[in-house]
């Protein structure tokens, strides 16, 4: 079957048309709506089509407890000794703050939608009419919220980080039988950061037969290769968190992308498609006019009419406008039928039988 394209706002999402970029904000923004609003100018002038935001409170999404299982004991973490509840409400961006954000990315081109974190978050951003949904990995197995946001018609984006193939099955059979007619899988390693060797990016052609749908890449490594790579096996949608500078701090500032680094993974991405092609083998209508630069026969010193060709007067060299080297051993103790000067390039006419 066939795997349909389709649009998110103006921008078209599938194999003939280029990456789609999706800058993450998530709580980048530091608490400060002006940095929120800067972040969104930074990622439209890095050439990203789409900002996302994270739609919840720190009540919406977990207890207010500061204990046991609720405190965050890793010390790998970037976030060992917090609660989830404190990790939260620093990270949320206030739903007032979605309006204005919003309007600014539609004035710079770009569109704007988030990740619902429960119902009431849907309910809001369909009143603000976003064009999109973004389903995190932490909610991958929340098939209720799932046929929510199906159910609104909206192209549905869903993170797979540490789903198995059943959950994931699961997650896509709630969303279509709920109405979600385009969707997305992206490929997610949910460690922060995450590592190349631990991407295992060759899911995504096997992912997209398995669910016959398009498929990205939500890219926790740092810089810019493994999105490439993705891109390079099939995935059509890359998310990168997004921030100003890495210096200024923040949740998730650490495997953050900076403008400049946005700006190349939105070229380089884009050189990667554009590389992919057809199949194809022998010069390209660009390359033909490079065939002269092969080597071919040719006349290495001046002989005369019914002299023997050897290893002494022919030679394979370049330009490519002679018989092919291939034939060197065959014209070998041939006679040439008229004299030639250094410099010519043998052909066939120019030969007599032995």
């Amino acid at each position: 079957m066939s795997i349909n394209n389709f649009n998110i706002g103006p921008f078209e999402v599938g194999s003939n048309f280029r990456p789609f970029i999706i800058a993450e904000m998530s709580g980048n923004h530091n608490q400060s709506l002006d940095r929120a609003l800067a972040i969104v100018e930074a990622a439209a002038n890095a050439g990203a089509q789409a900002i996302k935001l994270q739609t919840f409170t720190a009540d919406t999404i977990t207890l207010d407890v500061h204990e046991n299982e609720f405190k965050i004991q890793d010390e790998n973490s970037l976030w060992n000794g917090k609660s989830l509840h404190k990790l939260y409400g620093e990270a949320y961006t206030p739903w007032e703050w979605h309006g204005p954000i919003m309007k600014r990315a539609k004035e710079l081109g770009i569109v704007c939608f988030s990740s619902p974190f429960d119902e009431t978050a849907v309910d809001f951003l369909e009143e603000l009419d976003v064009p999109a949904y973004k389903i995190a990995s932490f909610e991958n197995i929340h098939l209720p919220l799932i046929r929510k946001v199906a159910a609104t018609g909206k192209p549905m984006i869903i993170s797979t980080g540490m789903a198995s193939i059943a959950e994931l099955h699961e997650a896509v059979t709630a969303a279509k039988e709920a109405g979600c007619k385009n969707l997305v899988l992206l490929k997610c390693t949910s460690t922060y950061p995450a590592l190349p060797a631990n991407s295992n990016i060759s899911t995504i052609p096997h992912m997209r037969e398995l669910f016959n749908c398009q498929i990205g890449l939500s890219d926790h490594t740092m810089g810019t290769g493994v999105s490439v790579g993705a891109v390079t096996l099939g995935a059509t949608v890359i998310e990168k968190h997004f921030t100003l500078s890495r210096a200024d701090g923040g949740v998730d500032s650490t495997f953050s992308l900076e403008p400049n680094e946005m700006e190349a993974l939105v070229i380089e991405t884009e050189r990667a498609w554009q590389a992919l092609g057809v199949v194809r083998y022998g010069a390209t209508d660009a390359e033909k006019k490079s065939l002269v630069f092969r080597r071919s026969l040719y006349i290495s010193s001046d002989v005369k009419q019914g002299s023997i060709l050897s290893q002494e007067n022919v030679r394979c060299v370049r330009p490519g406008l002679g018989l092919p080297p291939k034939y060197f051993d065959q014209i070998i103790g041939l006679k040439i039928n008229r004299d030639v000067a250094k410099g010519t390039p043998l052909t066939w006419e120019l030969l007599l039988d032995k």
